[in-house]
């Protein structure tokens, strides 16, 4: 049985960056649920995917350097640890992975086809077509069946989950390897990172609620890994339960173990959850407001589709945070979505003009803050609402 826990309002695409300022711009409702059977975690409005996920979708994995480097490591450790003469990935963006492979030992499936173009300029066999199981036969006809499948922060943007499974086990070898990499659900509640929920992230897993769908297509976690990319992320090393060439590592267990004890199995905390959230927005409100009476300008570093979150939720207009900077093409120039605050292209000089940063990518803090060494010396302070509203 699904239970709702917590509403955070009218939201826009959070991909759907304007040109142009609407005030009447498309907002959907944004409820989030939680499954007391299934355990899982998911919102309640599933906006098709052509309407998210188009020519026109801005977001570049190869923009940011902490994934270049995290993509490239993973790299390497898919080929010495399983060494797959096919990988696929499904939702490859522009390359950030696959083209640390040869072209001969990678498919790329990526259905936004400004970023899809990116690869197949590359010579890279990329699909440009939406995950299922369709396309999971047509690429069983041409290669028969695949090593290793890999996806990173994709499969949770998909509404069917019966049939991304379904299409995976129909495709992977006898042997093969499931890895993806998602945002975890314990990390998400444990830092009160609501932001992480908008309308492409329509599912956030814990390892519970993983397992319990894996069951239904006998596929099972062998591994898991820690990660901190996007903010606390969990790897998931995935394989069909008649493969016994890999044992199940303890560090599944004490994963799963460690989300009983937070409470991820009950529905109290995701309650606890919601109360904390409310108390983030009145107190990230009670600091942007206060530095507006004094004066101090204030500008967004990182126009995310987290940040898309926190300012509809909190109604943040330009008279708190006057722009964004960030380095994407596609977002420069146009508005944050559902808000008239306008992206500009990043500069340096342009944040020297500035007293506060508010920090839109947050999950990039070490990076962001390691790049702007200078200007902290010299004053900048950066604004931040993880795990709780502060200045720092």
């Amino acid at each position: 049985m699904k239970k709702f826990f917590l509403d955070l309002g009218k939201q826009p695409l959070a991909n759907k960056y304007l040109k142009k300022f609407r005030s009447n711009q498309i907002k959907y409702s944004l409820r989030i649920y939680f499954n007391t059977n299934s355990k899982l975690v998911s919102i309640s409005k599933r906006i098709p995917s052509h309407i998210m996920f188009n020519a026109k979708y801005p977001y570049r994995s190869s923009l940011s350097s902490t994934m270049r480097y995290a993509f490239k490591n993973l790299s390497k450790e898919i080929k010495s640890r399983f060494n797959p003469k096919i990988l696929l990935e499904i939702g490859s963006n522009d390359g950030a992975l696959i083209l640390n492979f040869k072209k001969k030992n990678v498919i790329g499936v990526e259905p936004c086809k400004n970023l899809a173009r990116i690869t197949k300029d590359k010579k890279y066999l990329t699909y440009d077509n939406y995950w299922n199981f369709n396309l999971a036969q047509k690429i069983k006809k041409k290669f028969n069946s695949i090593d290793l499948i890999y996806s990173a922060n994709t499969i949770t943007h998909i509404s069917d989950l019966n049939n991304v499974f379904k299409s995976i086990n129909f495709l992977l070898s006898k042997n093969g390897i499931l890895i993806i990499e998602d945002p975890s659900l314990l990390e998400c509640l444990k830092k009160n990172t609501y932001d992480q929920f908008y309308n492409e992230h329509i599912y956030i897993f814990s390892t519970i609620s993983l397992k319990t769908l894996l069951d239904k297509f006998d596929l099972e976690i062998f591994d898991i890994k820690n990660l901190t990319t996007h903010g606390g992320s969990l790897r998931y090393y995935i394989k069909k339960k008649s493969n016994k060439n890999h044992k199940i590592n303890k560090k599944v267990k004490i994963q799963i173990n460690k989300e009983i004890k937070y409470g991820l199995d009950k529905f109290q905390i995701y309650k606890k959850f919601a109360s904390n959230v409310i108390k983030s927005k009145i107190k990230l409100l009670k600091i942007l407001n206060k530095l507006n009476k004094d004066n101090k300008k204030v500008i967004g570093y990182g126009a995310t589709a987290k940040a898309v979150t926190i300012l509809n939720y909190c109604n943040i207009n330009n008279d708190l945070i006057s722009n964004f900077v960030d380095t994407t093409p596609e977002k420069v120039n146009s508005y944050m979505p559902g808000k008239n605050i306008k992206i500009l292209r990043y500069n340096k000089n342009l944040l020297k003009k500035f007293d506060y940063a508010f920090l839109g990518a947050w999950n990039f803090k070490k990076e962001i803050i390691n790049k702007e060494k200078k200007l902290i010396k010299k004053g900048l302070k950066f604004i931040t609402h993880v795990p709780n509203p502060r200045i720092f």
